[in-house]
């Protein structure tokens, strides 16, 4: 009998919890709408719109290689497993036809989809609940006037209990905080228009911080660095600190462009979203740089190179340098032609030759850069197919050595192998 009290204690402790839970996971559905006419936006805020997808990259993420513009498919991988991006398209079975601007907007602030299911946060909405209400209804009537495109995209493939969409709730309890940015009144105007762009609507602290075991960014280490699609996505508060010191100019121009002279190309996921920048005011990627550069930590004590490190080795280097004369010397030997056309990068200033592990380097060489239109000064061919995991060692050994004062990368075939795999499963 004494043992009752307690029981029924616990087992109302537990409902609680129970009802707690449900009210933290559960969302109201928002009504859908007949599918609205292209006609009822304001031309001028579609063309604003434009603008705003493309500098929040919304093409990028969600168009599938191949695949219709904004249709969705994109596979995502990630340490819990694939998420498949969805069809954002004004069709009205597969895409966002029948949503509202309110339905749109609480998508954007809150991960939560106009039928009321959790949004998983590979969509960065931690990052867009900072948009102005401006732009979210600039970029509703940019999307609901393109083509509709019937898709509907492959069922997400994640670990249990990840696939049950509910717990993502607990998850914004940790790591959403809604609200738009407010201006700081210290900066001027180009830097607080940066620093809406850069936390906000470009959300580049997603690709370039740390993530924790639950794929939150974590605490303090904002602009780190990170690891996105098998590239590194480096730090973005030491870009001060390189074998050559990145400047404002220098990076609005990359970010325009897609190449530094002095430190180098963009590709993998950063070529998308280079090219996506290409299309807007000079101004907006102006201000992205001014700043991101604010953000530069000083320059770290020089690493002091452990007596026991490996030297290099000499094999390795000689027959990499057979396979450099063989298939990189005419773009990047000194002295070749297409080092002194169109500002091609040296490979003395590359940031993956200097980084501290070969991941990037290793992706140029296996992945190259693709062919987009008539910048052929852009263009690398893919080696993937070309050399085996040896080959392509023995050429980041020889490129380590000969274009780089760092010590050299170690495990370096293993990290070929592994990229090789995690690639294939894209």
């Amino acid at each position: 009998m004494k043992r009752r009290p307690v029981i029924l204690a616990a087992a109302g402790a537990a409902a609680a919890a129970l009802v707690a839970a449900a009210c933290i996971m559960w969302e109201p559905a928002i009504a859908p709408i007949p599918a609205p006419a292209p006609s009822s936006f304001d031309r001028a805020l579609t063309l604003e719109g434009a603008r705003v997808v493309a500098l929040g990259d919304c093409a990028v993420c969600h168009t599938a290689k191949g695949g219709q513009p904004f249709a969705g498919g994109l596979p995502l991988v990630t340490p819990f497993g694939t998420i498949y991006a969805t069809n954002i398209t004004p069709d009205v079975e597969t895409g966002i036809g029948n949503w509202s601007l309110d339905a749109f907007a609480r998508a954007m602030r809150h991960g939560i989809a106009r039928d009321g299911h959790q949004l998983y946060p590979a969509f960065p909405y931690i990052h867009f609940t900072r948009m102005s209400d401006r732009d979210i209804e600039a970029a509703y009537a940019y999307l609901m006037r393109r083509e509709p495109v019937t898709a509907k995209p492959p069922a997400n493939a994640l670990i249990f209990p990840l696939n049950f969409r509910p717990l993502v709730a607990f998850w914004n309890v940790l790591f959403l905080r809604p609200g738009e940015a407010q201006r700081d009144p210290a900066q001027d105007e180009a830097w607080n228009r940066g620093r809406l762009l850069v936390d906000g609507l470009g959300h580049c602290a997603a690709c370039h911080s740390p993530l924790n075991a639950i794929g939150g960014e974590k605490g303090g280490l904002a602009f780190d660095g990170g690891v996105v699609d098998n590239w590194e996505a480096p730090p973005l508060n030491h870009l001060v600190n390189g074998p050559v010191p990145w400047t404002k100019v220098q990076l609005a121009t990359y970010l325009r462009t897609g190449i530094s002279r002095a430190h180098g190309a963009a590709a993998g996921p950063m070529l998308p979203v280079t090219l996506e920048l290409a299309t807007v005011p000079e101004a907006d990627v102006d201000a992205i740089a001014t700043y991101l550069m604010s953000l530069q930590n000083p320059a770290p004590a020089p690493a002091v190179v452990p007596v026991s490190a490996a030297a290099p080795d000499q094999s390795a280097i000689a027959r990499g340098a057979t396979l450099f004369t063989g298939a990189c010397a005419a773009c990047h030997g000194p002295g070749s032609p297409m080092q002194s056309v169109g500002g091609r990068p040296s490979l003395l200033t590359s940031s993956a030759v200097n980084a501290s592990a070969p991941r990037n380097a290793i992706q140029m060489m296996l992945q190259g850069v693709s062919w987009n239109g008539e910048d052929a000064m852009h263009y690398m061919p893919a080696f993937a197919q070309a050399f085996d995991d040896r080959q392509l060692a023995d050429l980041a050994a020889y490129l380590r050595a000969t274009y780089s004062r760092q010590p050299p990368w170690t495990g370096v075939q293993d990290t070929i192998a592994n990229l090789r795999k995690g690639d294939e499963a894209r």
